[in-house]
């Protein structure tokens, strides 16, 4: 007789989505953009295409550095949360900030998550050409030093495919469009993926 609201149970828990905090600035947060074309929103569908289903947080602020999401970090991301997106950095580098301040932010961000035994996948960026090709290889080093130290998976740049291409940019020449965000997504969806079957796996 109790069989019934066993399997029950274990049907629901199999089926609750993961909690998923997308922590970023602006490209994530979907600047310029409505809600439901922001890169949280078109990932949540994508992946519930694919059979993943996700609880997706934005906690993307436009203008943030590597160091405003550390010091945002505790509050941003739920106790319950099951996995981080890690975006950050962009803006680091288009001011121009030394590599390690943003290293070094990125650093705690990953150490911290990892202590609360929420799963981490960093993306990369790739610092823009003005600063010269010394700063972009100390930059750009960032993202897959840290993902080799702490043993977490790196998407390695994020905009991928739409930076530099006009048509899928916002006259700023920096935020993506909605089609823009699309190729982010369709990019990084295996990724993703991965990542997260890897997190449902360990849960179960």
């Amino acid at each position: 007789m109790t069989a019934m609201p066993i399997q029950r149970a274990a049907a629901q828990a199999a089926a609750k989505p993961l909690k998923v905090v997308v922590l970023g600035d602006s490209l994530s947060a979907g600047y310029g953009l409505p809600a439901e074309a922001a890169f949280p929103a078109k990932l949540q569908k994508a992946l519930q295409a694919k059979g993943i289903a996700t609880d997706m947080i934005n906690a993307g602020v436009s203008g943030d550095t590597a160091s405003g999401g550390l010091q945002r970090l505790d509050w941003s991301v739920p106790p319950d949360a099951d996995a981080v997106i890690v975006e950050l950095g962009a803006n680091d580098a288009l001011r121009g900030t030394d590599p390690k301040v943003p290293q070094q932010a990125l650093d705690e961000i990953v150490k911290r998550l990892k202590a609360r035994n929420i799963a981490v996948l960093l993306c990369g960026m790739l610092a823009p050409p003005n600063y010269g090709p010394d700063y972009a290889k100390q930059f750009n080093a960032i993202y897959p030093d840290l993902a080799g130290k702490h043993g977490v998976p790196l998407y390695r740049f994020f905009l991928d495919g739409v930076a530099a291409v006009a048509n899928l940019n916002q006259p700023d020449g920096i935020h993506p469009t909605a089609a823009g965000i699309d190729v982010v997504v369709a990019n990084i969806l295996p990724t993703v993926e991965a990542f997260l079957r890897s997190v449902a796996a360990q849960k179960g």
